[in-house]
């Protein structure tokens, strides 16, 4: 620096790093995991949400029309419990279509019920869920639940102040069998320790058989720590347990896994509705185990017949896989809607078997991304700015250290 100015020696050297820090600048963007206890946050999403055109890629490998056999299977008659954060039909793909039940919500620091019903939901949790199982079609967007004609039996258990305890699930289990439901989705989970027993275990098991007893498919999700071992109620054995599966039909990373893991489901970049109107995405299992229960209410109202063991059995043994048996990360498979429905026997085992391997499809599956505030054409674009950029960092690093070593040559010969 000669009399406060930058020399252009230094000016060089300093254009040099720059191009090189700019380039290497810009958004990385990662999706945000859902739920650490089993209940996602729907921070993110504006109230009311746009409304997405694009089909989101968990309902692009289906065929919805052969899924639904022209209007024959669509969950007509059929009650789904959905015992979460409450479900807002304010929301047009749930409006007149949710029946409120119980709010359990109770405030153990103020010793007080929680404001508001079923029907409110502040976090947003629930009603993803609940639309992934019955939103009913709609011309402003390319999602649908996969029984868009089943009814939703909300119910208020939990939220993101854990006011919701194994009591008040047991509770929420208990009054959705008095209420003559079909399907139970319950997304969220508790942990056992050593011998996988923790306060309310019993009551608790008693509940997920009774309703076994009273003719009611349960489903839940198996939990996000991405780690293996039980978690509860998915491990019970009349429980179908749901872990999350990704675009490649393989366990998402967060997925929890262990040898109670029924089936997987899509819970990655999944579309739903949110309070208020409009959709946005989320991750976990929290939103892979309605895929499920919506595939199970389907069954139950084509088949009304058969028994829980029977869903749960018929579910397992038409997922898609590549092995003969069950494996720890996605049970018996990603569960298959299409398949599970018209090639349904008349009388399904009541435990799924080993057979001959189910192959994935030849052409592997390549839906379109849907994520948040981001299309396909900016994924484009941003792949293409980053491969410019690389290109462009090459160069810039190369013309620096071409100044750097030409300065360097000058300030010898000076």
């Amino acid at each position: 620096m000669r009399g406060g100015r930058v020399s252009g020696r230094g000016f060089r050297r300093t254009a040099a790093a720059l191009a090189a820090l700019v380039v290497l600048g810009g958004p990385l963007t990662a999706p945000a995991y859902a739920d650490g206890p089993g209940l996602a946050s729907a921070g993110d999403c504006p109230r009311p949400a746009p409304d997405v055109q694009t089909v989101p890629w968990s309902l692009q490998r289906l065929l919805l029309d052969e899924l639904w056999q022209g209007g024959k299977t669509t969950g007509s008659g059929v009650r789904v419990a959905v015992i979460d954060t409450g479900v807002d039909d304010g929301n047009p793909q749930l409006a007149g279509k949710v029946d409120a039940g119980p709010s359990l919500l109770f405030d153990k620091q103020n010793n007080k019920p929680v404001d508001g019903t079923s029907k409110n939901d502040t976090v947003g949790h629930g009603t993803k869920v609940a639309g992934i199982i019955a939103a009913s079609r709609s011309d402003r967007t390319g999602f649908v639940g996969l029984a868009p004609d089943a009814r939703i039996y909300a119910i208020r258990q939990n939220d993101s102040e854990g006011n919701g305890d194994v009591s008040t699930l047991t509770k929420a289990i208990n009054d959705a069998i008095d209420n003559h439901v079909q399907v139970i989705n319950i997304s969220q989970d508790v942990r056992g320790a050593g011998d996988a027993r923790f306060g309310g275990y019993a009551d608790l098991k008693a509940a997920v058989e009774r309703a076994e007893q009273n003719k009611i498919v349960v489903v839940a999700s198996s939990g996000n720590d991405g780690k293996e071992g039980d978690t509860y109620p998915g491990a019970f054995p009349t429980v179908l347990s749901v872990g999350a599966s990704d675009r490649n039909n393989e366990r998402a990373p967060f997925s929890q896994y262990g040898s109670f893991v029924k089936v997987a489901a899509p819970g990655v970049e999944m579309l739903s509705t949110v309070p208020g109107g409009g959709q946005c995405v989320d991750n976990g299992t929290s939103f892979a185990a309605p895929y499920v229960a919506g595939l199970a209410a389907l069954l139950v109202g084509a088949h009304p017949k058969w028994t829980p063991a029977q869903v749960r059995a018929w579910i397992e043994q038409s997922a898609q896989r590549t092995e003969r048996g069950p494996n720890e990360f996605i049970g018996w498979g990603v569960v298959d809607p299409v398949k599970a429905v018209t090639k349904a026997p008349e009388n399904p085992p009541s435990e799924a078997a080993p057979d001959a391997p189910v192959q994935l499809a030849s052409a592997p599956i390549v839906p379109a991304p849907v994520g948040i505030g981001e299309t396909q054409a900016d994924r484009d674009g941003r792949t293409a700015t980053y491969v410019v950029g690389a290109g462009a960092l090459l160069v810039a690093l190369l013309i620096g250290g071409g100044v750097v070593l030409r300065d360097q040559r000058r300030g010898s010969a000076d």
